[in-house]
């Protein structure tokens, strides 16, 4: 396994992404504490993302607006764009490629690069280059941090230690930071357990419960050790990617496909909940179908007053909305076996799993129903190439209403980039 002798990797993450693009395309945002919400007209939601500003005054992401308010009362609230985060995110990245290739957009505010020579030798300079393309071509009120390290795991870290720092060993101040493989591990434990990418609250109380308290600690262990505390490999490789080798992620495999949201107030009944579901279910349907997979399951998870519910349904190895809708009014009718008619439903989720590709899908022969399942698909893809020519929801298996707020599928996301399609 190779261990690079210099730094090879960028690193880079838009500084309050969600609110920075509202205050560049509305003046009258600027130099002002901005929260952004799920939806305009009431104040029983979250936080989603917050400025500079907001967070200087105590604001955090996904706060309760109640509480967000208490310690900025004047805060402003923006229902979300999310078309219009994602429009950024793709002029961004347009501006950044001028300057260097991006090797992999790994979620709408955070994107790698590898280095050449030129990178290696002078990082600075290559900062520097892509935050003045970045406000003299889109505006100064994006901004991003960029940390440069021997290996993609450390350039992240390091982007988030220039967030924070300034002034210390290899911070540069102004949201940069360079960890060169000679200065480390040093910079790599001034860093929290916690900041580490892939130490969530869970592992880190695994990890006290090992009597590791430290980043120190942490780096000093064996690998092995890493690998029985993680119970898999993936403890293993991040020991290998904290020592500073040139270690590769495996490609992800697709599990499913899906949507949630959360529900206006107005919606969180059952009624509304399941039409909500529905037109979540019908995006997730066909996000499956354009990248020709087939699910042979789905499951519905919905986030109530007193706990939450989730059932699951077999599905005969379909991709068509009639086979997917028909199986989600299973589940419902189970919800309303399980609760009283009025209860309140908060959030709604729900996936496609048992993922298949097309050319690969094994049908049932106890479930007989191929003819069927062919016309349906076929009307299926009679829907999907007319709401293509229109760039539109023009057809579709049923009402389509989106709810208050609209962003049906196409909500902000921190894991995935959303397409044009899903906010049609």
């Amino acid at each position: 396994m190779r261990r690079p002798e210099t730094i090879e990797r960028l690193y880079l993450d838009f500084d309050g992404f969600f609110a920075s693009v509202e205050q560049q395309c509305d003046k009258r945002l600027r130099g002002r504490p901005v929260g952004v919400v799920p939806f305009a007209g009431t104040n029983r939601t979250a936080v989603i993302a917050c400025s500079k500003e907001a967070k200087a005054r105590g604001v955090k992401n996904v706060m309760p607006i109640k509480d967000a308010l208490r310690l900025c009362p004047d805060l402003i609230l923006v229902p979300q764009k999310p078309d219009l985060y994602r429009r950024a995110h793709n002029a961004l990245l347009c501006e950044i490629e001028t300057v260097i290739p991006i090797d992999a957009a790994k979620s709408i505010d955070e994107l790698t690069c590898r280095l050449d020579d030129t990178g290696k030798n002078g990082p600075e300079m290559l900062a520097s280059r892509i935050k003045n393309a970045i406000s003299n071509n889109i505006g100064p009120y994006i901004t991003c941090s960029i940390g440069f390290a021997a290996n993609r795991q450390l350039a992240k870290i390091a982007c988030k230690a220039g967030k924070k720092n300034s002034g210390t060993a290899g911070q540069q101040g102004n949201g940069l930071a360079i960890w060169h493989p000679h200065m480390m591990p040093n910079p790599l434990f001034q860093i929290e357990l916690e900041d580490i990418p892939g130490i969530g609250r869970n592992m880190a109380k695994r990890l006290y419960r090992n009597n590791i308290y430290t980043t120190e600690k942490l780096y000093n262990i064996q690998p092995k050790h890493m690998r029985k505390i993680w119970n898999n490999v993936t403890g293993e490789r991040l020991w290998y990617a904290l020592h500073g080798y040139d270690i590769q992620a495996p490609d992800q495999k697709r599990v499913m496909f899906g949507h949630g949201r959360v529900l206006p107030p107005e919606a969180r009944n059952i009624k509304a909940a399941h039409e909500i579901s529905r037109l979540l279910l019908t995006k997730a349907a066909r996000r499956l179908r354009r990248e020709n997979y087939y699910a042979s399951g789905i499951w519905l998870w919905l986030s109530l007053r007193d706990g939450s519910w989730f059932a699951k349904h077999h599905l005969a190895v379909a991709n068509d909305d009639q086979a997917i809708l028909t199986a989600l009014k299973i589940l419902w009718n189970k919800l309303q076996q399980d609760h009283p008619a009025n209860i309140q439903i908060f959030k709604v989720s729900v996936s496609l799993y048992n993922l298949s590709y097309a050319d690969e899908r094994q049908i049932d022969l106890l479930d007989n129903d191929d003819d069927t399942r062919r016309k349906w698909e076929q009307a299926s893809g009679a829907i999907d190439t007319l709401n293509s020519r229109y760039s539109g929801t023009v057809v579709s298996l049923g009402e389509w209403k989106p709810p208050a707020g609209g962003h049906v599928g196409g909500k902000i996301s921190y894991t995935r980039i959303p397409s044009a399609e899903d906010f049609w």
